[in-house]
């Protein structure tokens, strides 16, 4: 999930003894991003190594959310981090990998909060979700967890939930704000890709 820049300062990565790359985020309107995603059954080294890859790649960006169809995995994994540096909440759960996730409970009270998306860069709109929700997942070591968010958690949580599913934040505009959202990308989409390809020369990686 992305936000304006002006929302919230991204919180910073966490330090790594193992080698991370950065990673090509898919972005609309490739198929990948409508797959239903399989369950992980393994949580062996390459799995810990694309956590570790999806964090980084994250912070990034930079984004508060990324799951793994927006990387060409089809895999119910996301990563999330709701942290404001300049906002420190110690009720804030921080870095959250959740694997195999599902919303076990939500509130009927909703909220309208102006969302994004990493994979449709630039495109940003409200949209209403329950305010609280409670999801029960597997963290990167394969151990059951509960976690329980509000507010921003908690749609963050359901944005990178939909992903797993095949379902993208535009879904759930209107056709005139859809048709809106379009031209907005088509002109963000090109500073996007130039944007992203000044980055990779300065950084001496290949286009």
């Amino acid at each position: 999930m992305g936000q304006r820049h002006h929302k919230q300062k991204a919180a910073s990565p966490p330090a790594s003894v193992n080698a991370v790359a950065v990673l090509d985020i898919v972005l609309y309107p490739d198929d990948r991003l409508r797959a239903k995603c399989k369950p992980v059954e393994s949580f062996d080294d390459e799995l810990q190594a694309l956590i570790d890859d999806m964090i980084e790649t994250m912070y990034d960006a930079p984004g508060i959310g990324l799951a793994a169809p927006q990387v060409g995995r089809d895999l119910q994994l996301t990563v999330i981090d709701t942290r404001d540096r300049e906002k420190p909440d110690p009720d804030n759960p921080g870095l959250l990998v959740l694997i195999n996730p599902r919303i076990v409970e939500k509130s009927s009270e909703t909220l309208t909060w102006e969302e994004g998306c990493l994979s449709i860069p630039g495109v940003f709109d409200d949209v209403t979700r329950p305010k609280r929700v409670v999801v029960e997942a597997l963290d990167r070591h394969g151990e059951p967890f509960t976690i329980e968010g509000e507010e921003l958690l908690a749609i963050c949580l359901q944005h990178e939930i939909d992903h797993l599913k095949g379902v993208l934040f535009l879904d759930y505009l209107s056709r005139l704000k859809m048709r809106m959202a379009m031209k907005t990308y088509k002109r963000t989409k090109a500073g996007y890709l130039a944007d992203l390809k000044k980055k990779r020369e300065e950084k001496g990686d290949p286009a």
